[in-house]
């Protein structure tokens, strides 16, 4: 079993490089296969959900690449079949993004449902809507879902999303590209990394326009061509080690960042006492004083991140008074707090909101993570507690967060990575 050895009490100091957008990965990874040729992905975070990527494209004999720090070379010209491997896919959440892609290029594709992290029930029932609109068949068997063009091919459709969905909306999109005709897509996801996606298609020949907005607008092209590109920042890391400046009133630069994709966990932030400078690229996190009760409600982007709820979840149960967080994206995400309360917090959950009690402090506790952003959240509270945690489940933390221990090393964190007995 692998654990991470961590005694807080620090203060963290000095500057920290953001990698790629783990989000943005998954839906650019995926992408890849549709084209023909041989395209080339800067800023690919090294973490364990994009090595699985690699492994189930090295499966489907895509020719996969390194081609120097964080650059892979993918070319799926060689691609031979539409069922990727079930035993590597039913361990992603981001597995349907295949569906979109593989029905997109080849007319049929099988998936496994989402796997990943158990923060709460992932609907596919928007994706389902935008393929069957586009002329696809749907089967669901067990937890296996297959997609066959009805005619060979897609064709262009107008589909309103019923509840917005960064999911559906990145899956609808890949499925259009390579769709005959023109598909509007309404009432969608406006994150950063679903522009992202919209990006590298159109660098591939695709024609993708209006993502970011809330009307986006394909034409179908007939392929897609090689490119070189780089996926943007992870605001979320950004995000997270910011909840570690401000967890343990160090000084932290974040660097490599796009500080327009942060402005609500900078506002927030700024709102529980932090004091936050910006530049082109960079975020300065310091934090003078107590930290600020608040009120927290997770939204789609522009709005507060879920996956940034648990992280400022467990800050604010270090503020001056009673604060209130309300979950309105994963029915799940308070599932953390148990282990939480095992370091002292004190959380009470009623349904999707949190009211978060005032404590002196975090002490030193063994606690397990229970998905990604919860593990997150834990390093959160034991970087600020007095004395030694040990946090078990780590696998969850690497799926998200690339060289964590190297970096929260770098600044002065006591955290290392040890393998006990199970």
């Amino acid at each position: 079993m692998v654990q991470y050895h961590i005694t807080g009490g620090k203060p963290l100091r000095g500057t920290v490089p953001i990698s790629g957008f783990k989000n943005a990965a998954d839906g650019i990874l995926p992408a890849a296969i549709m084209c023909d040729g041989e395209v080339h992905i800067e800023n690919v975070p090294c973490i364990k959900d994009v090595l699985l990527w690699l492994d189930i494209f090295r499966q489907m004999d895509v020719k996969v690449t390194p081609q120097g720090s964080n650059t892979f070379a993918i070319d799926a010209t060689t691609v031979n079949t539409e069922t990727p491997p079930y035993d590597l896919m039913s361990k992603m959440r981001a597995s349907y993004y295949l569906l979109g892609a593989m029905l997109g290029r080849f007319g049929k594709s099988t998936v496994s449902l989402p796997g990943g992290c158990e923060i709460g029930e992932r609907p596919i029932d928007q994706h389902i809507k935008a393929l069957e609109a586009m002329g696809a068949e749907i089967d669901i068997t067990g937890n296996i879902i297959t997609a066959t063009a009805t005619d060979g091919k897609l064709h262009g459709a107008h589909v309103y999303f019923d509840v917005i969905s960064v999911g559906a909306t990145i899956n609808a999109i890949l499925a259009a590209a390579l769709a005959e005709g023109n598909t509007v897509l309404e009432n969608v996801a406006k994150e950063p990394h679903v522009v992202d996606v919209a990006n590298f298609l159109n660098s591939m020949g695709a024609h993708v326009r209006g993502a970011g907005t809330n009307v986006i607008k394909i034409r179908g092209v007939e392929k897609l061509h090689g490119c070189s590109y780089a996926i943007i920042p992870d605001q979320i890391e950004a995000g997270t080690y910011m909840a570690f400046a401000v967890a343990t009133g160090g000084d932290l630069t974040i660097t490599g960042v796009i500080p327009k994709h942060l402005e609500s966990i900078i506002a927030k932030f700024r709102e529980i006492g932090a004091q936050v400078e910006t530049s082109d690229d960079a975020v300065r996190v310091t934090r003078p004083g107590r930290i600020n009760r608040a009120t927290v409600r997770t939204e789609e982007y522009p709005g507060f991140p879920t996956d940034m709820q648990p992280q400022i979840t467990t800050l604010l149960c270090l503020a001056d008074r009673q604060s209130t967080v309300t979950e309105s994206i994963f029915e799940n995400r308070f599932k953390y707090v148990t282990e939480l309360a095992r370091m002292g917090a004190d959380v009470v959950v009623k349904n999707r909101v949190a009211t978060v009690y005032p404590v002196k402090g975090f002490h030193g506790a063994d606690v397990r993570a229970c998905d990604l952003r919860a593990g997150a959240a834990l390093i959160v509270a034991a970087l600020a507690a007095q004395g030694e945690t040990n946090l078990s489940e780590v696998g969850y933390v690497e799926r998200g967060y690339e060289n964590i221990i190297e970096k929260l090393q770098a600044v002065g964190a006591s955290i290392t990575r040890v393998e006990t007995a199970d």
